[in-house]
């Protein structure tokens, strides 16, 4: 797969996460995650799944990618829960095993974190769909590790690019190819009328820095 063609799934991504409002910017009237932070933008991949078309496009670029970085996958672990579908339909594609890892272990029955046949040294590839500062997707791949599983690394949908979750996913040596991101994202949303160009350098130092929200007072030319 060489550039032009990685550009080209990322340009088509976004589009179809922007067209079915999956995601969403809005700048001046910012979301509020979990955490605390304020956010100008909202993901949610899941919409994926009911938009056929698009769904049918994301799984097989999701499986292309698979192929392309990790040839010698032998199966699929979905994150729980939003990875869950994305990790099933690609492992169909692909014809491979699947799983999916809680974020813990279950209080009854067996006690499972991980479900699903895992043998020690499966070489195994991670599905999740949103990737912000890493957390998540480490927590899951540390305990397919600790099952005693060889994480080839993870492919997701979106990632917002953000340092935090680069220097995490480096300190934990996982290998993790997006779909598309964040800053993709950002400029194809300019071209189809989405977000002014004046929102673009509020958008791009909430990316650099979500803890500092000075963007969310900030006009364009004033950052």
């Amino acid at each position: 797969m060489n550039d032009a063609a990685i550009e080209a799934i990322k340009k088509r991504t976004s589009e179809n996460l922007l067209r079915i409002g999956a995601v969403f910017f809005r700048p001046d009237a910012p979301f509020t995650w979990a955490s605390g932070i304020k956010s100008p933008v909202y993901c949610d991949n899941r919409l994926t799944l009911t938009a056929p078309v698009v769904r049918e496009e994301l799984e097989s670029d999701i499986a292309d990618t698979v192929r392309e970085f990790f040839p010698d996958c032998e199966l699929l672990m979905g994150t729980s829960t939003a990875g869950i579908a994305h990790a099933a339909i690609a492992a169909h594609i692909l014809e491979l095993p699947m799983g999916y890892v809680r974020s813990g272990a279950k209080d009854h029955g067996r006690q499972n974190q991980i479900e699903g046949k895992l043998t020690r040294g499966e070489k195994t590839v991670v599905i999740e769909d949103l990737i912000s500062t890493g957390g998540s997707v480490i927590e899951t791949v540390e305990a397919l590790r600790a099952a005693g599983a060889d994480v080839l690394g993870v492919v997701s949908i979106f990632t917002y690019g953000m340092k935090r979750g680069i220097d995490r996913l480096s300190a934990a040596n996982v290998v993790n190819h997006s779909l598309t991101d964040f800053d993709t994202t950002v400029k194809i949303a300019v071209e189809h009328g989405y977000i002014k160009w004046s929102d673009v350098e509020r958008l791009l130092a909430f990316r650099d820095n979500p803890s500092d929200e000075t963007w969310i007072t900030k006009r364009g030319g004033e950052l």
